[in-house]
């Protein structure tokens, strides 16, 4: 007699990418140093909105995207790939959203679901499914971001902007984050180590 060897899934945390370019180097580095802490303990899946594409594309991080995460997959439309369904069937333990944009900020705070990542978002606060966001305009200032090309450029962060994100803090079920930093925190309270 043969004994069989009992394999246990990991829980997976569904992260998505938005089409924001500020900090998205960041993003991706301490995302790859979540996975390499925990990637015993916990699957991470990336899902990317169309815009998040672009961006990823534009900065030249989609092949270490890619490279470094094992099941990454691109919006096609805000039910396909289907995770808010997955969201509500608990088939994650939490939405990571990281980075969001101030369009999707904006949208998950009022309520609007046209998109894969901000219809998820909708779906799992019904299902009580926690949702974790990183506003990239988190408070109004003026602040400089670089580009691809190594160039400095000029942004404000607009009072509605960082209002929504104030919302989403109010919202139940939404842990609202104020920079990538602050995401192994997150894997540390649900994860251990």
């Amino acid at each position: 007699m043969t004994a069989e060897k009992t394999e246990t899934k990991k829980p997976k945390v569904a992260w998505g990418i938005t089409g924001a370019g500020d900090k998205i180097a960041e993003f991706i580095q301490v995302m790859k140093q979540v996975k390499k802490e925990y990637e015993d303990t916990v699957d991470i899946q990336v899902f990317i909105s169309k815009a998040g594409e672009t961006v990823l594309k534009f900065y030249g991080l989609e092949n270490e995207v890619k490279e470094n995460f094992a099941k990454v997959t691109v919006e096609v439309n805000a039910n396909a790939p289907f995770l808010a369904a997955w969201m509500q069937m608990h088939k994650y333990e939490f939405l990571l959203i990281a980075p969001a944009t101030s369009n999707s900020v904006a949208k998950i705070a009022y309520g609007i679901g046209d998109t894969m990542l901000t219809n998820a978002a909708s779906m799992s606060l019904k299902a009580f499914a926690p949702v974790y966001v990183v506003p990239v305009d988190f408070e109004e200032k003026t602040l400089y971001t670089k580009l691809p090309n190594g160039k400095e450029m000029k942004l404000r962060i607009r009072k509605e902007d960082a209002d929504n994100a104030r919302k989403l803090e109010q919202m139940d079920g939404i842990t609202v984050l104020d920079s990538p930093q602050k995401i192994p925190a997150v894997f540390k309270k649900w994860f251990g180590q």
